[in-house]
């Protein structure tokens, strides 16, 4: 793995872990209807995919970040992603609170690669 990729795969591949994590924690708000052990289960089916990503993003993403660092970027993705999902698949909007405290949780997370 050149140097370039070092740095950018593991991020891609929290990006991707993300996007179901995201899903297996948020999705099923649609399906209000469904019984809470179905979309239990549904969940759990979901995040072993998110699991199946963020592990060896975690492993390969380590060889050029520390751990404080990879929580940090995890962090900012998580929100990103969560911000789509929360418009575009839930239907609520962000208000400028929730602008601003997700702001605040990204200048922490950017601290964290200070030296």
């Amino acid at each position: 793995m050149n140097a370039l990729s070092a740095y950018v795969v593991p991020v891609v591949l929290l990006l991707v872990a993300n996007v179901f994590m995201t899903f297996a924690w948020y999705g099923h708000l649609k399906f209000k209807g469904s019984a809470l052990w179905l979309v239990v289960l549904a969940s759990w089916g979901i995040a072993f995919f998110e699991y199946c990503l963020q592990v060896p993003a975690n492993r390969m993403g380590h060889a050029v970040y520390s751990a404080p660092q990879l929580k940090g970027i995890q962090e900012i993705l998580t929100l990103l992603v969560f911000a789509g999902v929360s418009v575009w698949y839930l239907g609520e909007p962000l208000k400028w609170n929730h602008i601003a405290g997700f702001v605040l949780i990204v200048v922490a997370a950017f601290l964290i690669f200070l030296d």
